[in-house]
């Protein structure tokens, strides 16, 4: 039986295919009827006329249509994607066991690439470069030490892999949001400013370090809001009633009722190298779109982490601005929101409503 012209052309099958979207490849096959070769998504040949196009769900079906798989794209076997995914994934756990950060030129012979088409890669995969995650990766190590108490500041600077110690204070700020010393005390000598406030989704708990908002915590108990922010910085001076800080608290508020995508404040964001790389995976989809555990995880070069990813999405503190919301199981079902489900499908409600009246009104639709 033949499929009409125009529903090929409707089809979002048939734009991955015009696209050659790789993100489609373990989505669906699609043959063409006047070669008797079916193809995965992103196969480079030549492109058929949609006339010719039969779209299957797998190979395996299109092989019992009497299909062959293409020469070219291999369909029955991993897709390049795959396979770059596998070669980057290998490449970051090398990086994480490492005690000196490997050059650029190492990492790239070790996946059989050039140094240009390797930094590519990994950066399109990973969202940063290597050079980038390998010093997240000492930091995390230096974050990881120094809350030993076996661990002297510069013992743990030395098994990080900082060889002049110099080199680590001109970018401790970065690193951990203040002075070694400091953070191996538990931020004794921290200050962090505080406000509880009510928004749609109930209570709405706001801090800021020296550094930027580093919690955004909601709940019904403004009590328990406070409890959890003491245990997450349990050495730290809390400091509440600050007439000043009514400011920034409304701007976020505003952003949990009225949501527009993001939040113009410095942010001090602390956390692993990898929750480092989830949190801003997050912060990249865009206000009204959701994305999955297993695409999350495919997006970070790290297709086999699905539950590391969905740990850092309930270990983020800072509800709304990191989105974790936006991340859905993959039959598009809701779980793992820290702050409640309610409150989650709230906010993608939320989100998409706002989305569709900034969409251009058709008044052929009226």
């Amino acid at each position: 039986m033949s499929v009409p012209l125009q529903s090929i052309s409707d089809d979002p099958r048939w734009h991955s295919v015009v696209s050659r979207d790789a993100r489609a490849d373990n989505r669906f096959v699609y043959a063409v009827t006047t070669t008797g070769v079916y193809c995965r998504p992103s196969c480079p040949s030549r492109r058929a006329k949609p006339e010719n196009i039969r779209f299957f769900a797998s190979a395996a079906e299109a092989k019992q249509a009497q299909f062959r798989p293409c020469l070219r794209c291999k369909p029955d076997g991993r897709s390049p994607r795959e396979q770059r995914l596998e070669v980057i994934e290998a490449a970051c756990r090398s990086m994480e066991q490492a005690t000196e950060p490997p050059s650029l030129e190492s990492l790239a012979r070790a996946a059989g690439l050039s140094p240009f088409y390797f930094h590519r890669a990994f950066k399109e995969a990973t969202g940063m470069t290597p050079r980038a995650f390998a010093a997240a990766q000492r930091a995390e190590r230096v974050r990881a030490a120094l809350a030993s108490s076996e661990h002297t500041v510069a013992a743990a600077l030395y098994d990080a892999g900082f060889n002049a110690s110099s080199r680590f204070y001109a970018q401790s700020d970065a690193v951990l949001g203040m002075a070694p010393k400091a953070y191996k005390k538990g931020g004794a000598s921290q200050q962090i400013r505080f406000a509880v406030g009510a928004c749609c989704l109930g209570q709405i708990l706001v801090a800021q370090s020296d550094k930027g908002i580093c919690a955004i915590l909601l709940g019904d108990d403004p009590h328990a809001l406070l409890r959890n922010l003491q245990d997450r910085f349990p050495q730290a001076e809390l400091l509440g009633g600050d007439p000043s800080f009514e400011h920034t608290v409304a701007q976020v508020v505003a952003l949990v009722d009225e949501p527009r995508g993001s939040l113009d404040l410095p942010l001090d964001i602390r956390g692993t190298a990898f929750q480092q790389r989830v949190w801003q995976a997050l912060r990249e989809i865009p206000a009204g779109e959701t994305i999955s555990y297993s695409e999350l995880a495919q997006r970070l070069g790290a297709p086999r982490a699905v539950r590391a990813v969905a740990s850092a999405c309930a270990a983020n503190a800072l509800a709304v601005v990191v989105p974790c919301h936006r991340v859905v199981r993959s039959d598009g079902g809701l779980s793992g929101y820290r702050w409640g489900l309610e409150r989650k499908q709230a906010l993608i409600t939320k989100e998409a409503l706002r989305l569709d009246d900034q969409r251009p009104h058709d008044p052929r639709a009226s």
